[in-house]
Parts: structure tokens; sequence; C-alpha cells
């Protein structure tokens, strides 16, 4: 009987190694190396590592560009750390947190020969962690023998690659009435991926028509926004405009998609908070922690929908892209629905930022 993993198993494991701290193989293009999140990092596992050999840091163009460090592999920037670079140095380096009291890291020397693929795939792997972009690895010999030897997690990238930018299938698990405050006749529905990522929510209102476009919203979460009533941004009041007209118009789906921040996790939308308080707009902040200014994946509301049933949509949304997404994953959108609402004295750049860089429509 075999009991070897599936590689949606060993890629849901090797993110929570990485969010530990602890190493994961990755193997392909002819070579393989131990792969650590800088952010996870110890003292003790970075001692183990340089036994290994010689470490290399993989970090984004957008984190190299403000290190100005050269990203020869035009997305990414493999630099070689100094002999003396210890935990401190690495995470400021990975870490935006104090480049305005300590902007001199360098000069970083950026390696340019031979392939970035292992350092392409460890940089996705954290980012899907939700853990900074930044990653250390370690070339190895003997990948499948260490990897045995010491239960680590190993990934081809001929398996990750694909995985990684794939839509995993997703199943409802129940859905139950639950009477809102926007309406009596609420139902919510429970999307789980079987990849054993995040679930995501959809609430239905009333009993649309699957066969007439139905009024929807593409709600990204936020805990600040939608739970705390933050005023830097405009989701709480959003989310509970769309309800309210689906109540009022008695029919319509708000898909409430954890995504946080964009799709790099509240931890990392905090920290681009924090950088917000320093000066900078919300794309500088992302570009700054080496994430794209978004994230997220729409074709998860595109698949919920086709699985409840819908084929046309009158979208709520003020982002183009939500559009363009929709469209391209077969869901017509017939009506692009306004929802301006919840600007406030604290988020006027924030939404000035969305509109002038992000194309909002605001």
């Amino acid at each position: 009987m075999s009991l070897s993993l599936s590689i949606a198993e060993r890629l849901t494991r090797a993110r929570g190694d990485l969010r530990m701290g602890v190493p994961v193989v990755l193997c392909g293009s002819g070579e393989a190396a131990l792969v650590v999140a800088v952010e996870a990092l110890d003292a003790a596992r970075l001692a183990d590592l340089h036994g290994f050999g010689q470490p290399v840091l993989a970090i984004t163009a957008w984190r190299a560009e403000t290190l100005k460090a050269r990203a020869y592999d035009s997305d990414l920037a493999r630099i070689m750390p100094p002999a003396d670079a210890d935990l401190a140095w690495l995470r400021s380096v990975a870490d935006p947190a104090d480049d305005l009291r300590t902007p001199m890291k360098g000069p970083l020397q950026s390696l340019r020969d031979g392939s970035a693929d292992l350092s392409r795939a460890a940089i996705a792997l954290a980012k899907s962690a939700h853990l900074l972009p930044a990653a250390l690895l370690v070339p190895i010999q003997n990948a499948l023998n260490l990897a045995a030897e010491n239960g680590l997690t190993l990934l081809t990238l001929e398996d990750i690659a694909p995985a990684l930018a794939a839509l995993p299938p997703m199943d409802e698990v129940v859905s139950a009435r639950v009477p809102l405050a926007a309406s009596n006749a609420g139902r919510v529905h429970i999307f789980r991926p079987d990849d054993g990522g995040e679930e995501h929510y959809a609430i239905e209102i009333g009993r649309p028509d699957r066969a007439q476009p139905v009024l929807t919203r593409l709600h990204s979460a936020c805990f600040t926004g939608d739970v705390l009533g933050s005023l830097k941004c405009d989701c709480g009041p959003q989310l509970r405009a769309a309800l309210q007209q689906m109540g009022e118009e008695g029919a319509g789906v708000l898909l409430y998609l954890n995504q946080e921040g964009r799709g790099i996790g509240l931890a990392n939308k905090l920290r681009a908070y924090s950088l917000q308080d320093q000066g900078f707009d919300t794309v500088e902040a992302n570009h700054r922690l080496g994430f794209e200014d978004d994230e997220r994946d729409f074709r998860i509301g595109a698949q919920i929908l086709r699985k409840m049933g819908f084929s046309a949509i009158r979208l709520l949304t003020n982002n183009p892209r939500k559009l363009a997404m929709m469209e391209s994953c077969g869901l017509h959108v017939v009506e692009r629905v306004p929802l301006r609402v919840g600007q406030t004295a604290q988020n006027e750049s924030y939404l000035a930022t969305k509109a002038a860089k992000s194309g909002h429509l605001l």
C-alpha cells in the first residue's frame, strides 16, 4: 500500500513548514536547495544552514528596487549575503520596517549567472504562506536522501509551478439559513478548496433566479474594516451597503473571499499600514514589502458563482479588474453597479491612490 502524498498535500505541508521556520527541499533545473522563509528563520536554524554551504537570499524585483539591488532575473534578485551576515541583516533586507531609519543595507551583490527557477519558486511559496516574499536558499546534494533522513517536505519545480498557478477545485461543504439585518431571507454557503487552503463564503439573499443576471459583490475579507470599523479603508461600508442593496432588491449574492489585504494576509497588511504611517501610499507600501499592487485571485469568485448555477451577473464594484476577470472566466457581466460609500477624512488619500494607480472608478 502506498501512502505517498499528492502535490496539493505536499504544498500545504510546505506552507506550514515555512511558517514554522522549517526548511523545505526544492529540486529542479538540475539543482536542489534547502529553502527557508526569512521571516520565520531563527539564529539556530541559520547556523545549521551555514553548515550545508553558502546561502543565497531571494527577494522580489520590487524589494530589490527599494534596496537599489540589481534584479538581473527581471522579476527577482538573488543576493549574496556578506560573510558576516547575521539574522538581523537578513531580516533588514526582507522587511522594510526600518528602511527609513537604516536605509543602507549594502552594497548588495546580485547573482546574474545560473538559473533563478528555484528562487522564483521559493518566493512564490513564501507568498502563498502569507509570509514576506524573501527566502534563503542553500544549494545541496543528494536532495532525496536529505529530505527523507530529516523528514523534510520535498517539492519539484515540475510539480510546484503548475500547482501554484492553478485554481484548486472548490466544493460546497454546507449551507444554512441565516437571518441578516439586511434581509431575513439570508443563506450562507461555505466553499472549501481541495488543497487545504482557506474557505470562502457566499451570502445568498432571497432566491435569485439562476436564469437571470444576479446582483453580485466580490468582497475580499478585511478584518480591520469589516469587523473593527477601521476608517483607513472603505471595506466595511461597502460590505454593508452591498448587502443592504441586495436586501432592498430582494435577491443577490455576496462572495466573502478570504484574501485579506489584497491577498497578502493580515500581518503583511498591517506592515503596509505601518509603512503608510511613514508617508508611503498603499501601492508604494506593497512594493516596498516586495508584493505586487494586488495579489488577489478573483477566479475564486467566478468558480463559486458557477458552482451556484450563475452565468450572468450585475457586479457591484468600482474595480475594472474584477469585470475583466469575471468575463475571462466565462461569466457575463451585464452591468457594473457603482458602490461609492465609506469615504472618510482618514481614507481620502487611500481612495485617491486606488483611483490614480489602480484604476478604480471613484
